[in-house]
């Protein structure tokens, strides 16, 4: 009967087929881009939560005369004894919706930068093709104008 160790030296020497797939699985471009991407996405939000709670809405709430959302919520008073009234607290929603609204324009602002640093990028590819594209059709107009002036002469 075999030990259990030399079962785990057998495993080891040659991979079992799932931690093969899962290793191929872990190594994909995507899977390591969704986890750089999270990590980011998480330090990205610690920043915006930070512009809307420390930057914004005390703005907000000096232009709308010092309210705080947050605390903002209605109570539904208990109509059964011993059970305890119900507390909607629609200021955090407020909140969260603000947090939304911010977010998507940062994102937005950041991709419009983004799509407008890519344009200037390939833009300037295009202008060397059309430049290339000019100087070989004034090549081809000197040679055919030669090709007539020589045809002329034959006449």
């Amino acid at each position: 009967m075999e030990k259990a160790t030399d079962k785990l030296k057998k495993i080891t020497k040659k991979e079992h087929p799932i931690l093969k797939e899962f290793k191929e699985f872990i190594n994909r471009g995507s899977v390591v881009d969704l986890a750089v991407g999270m990590v980011v996405g998480a330090a990205f939000t610690a920043i915006v939560t930070s512009l809307v709670n420390d930057v914004v809405m005390p703005v907000i709430s000096m232009i709308i005369g010092g309210f705080d959302f947050t605390n903002l919520q209605v109570t539904i008073p208990a109509y059964v004894d011993g059970i305890e009234p119900a507390t909607i607290k629609y200021g955090n929603f407020i909140q969260a919706a603000i947090n939304f609204l911010v977010i998507a324009f940062v994102i937005f602002m950041m991709v419009r930068i983004i799509n407008k640093l890519n344009r200037k990028k390939s833009d300037k590819p295009q202008e060397v093709v059309d430049k290339t594209a000019e100087k070989q059709e004034d090549e081809q107009i000197v040679i055919l104008r030669e090709i007539r002036d020589s045809l002329k002469k034959k006449k």
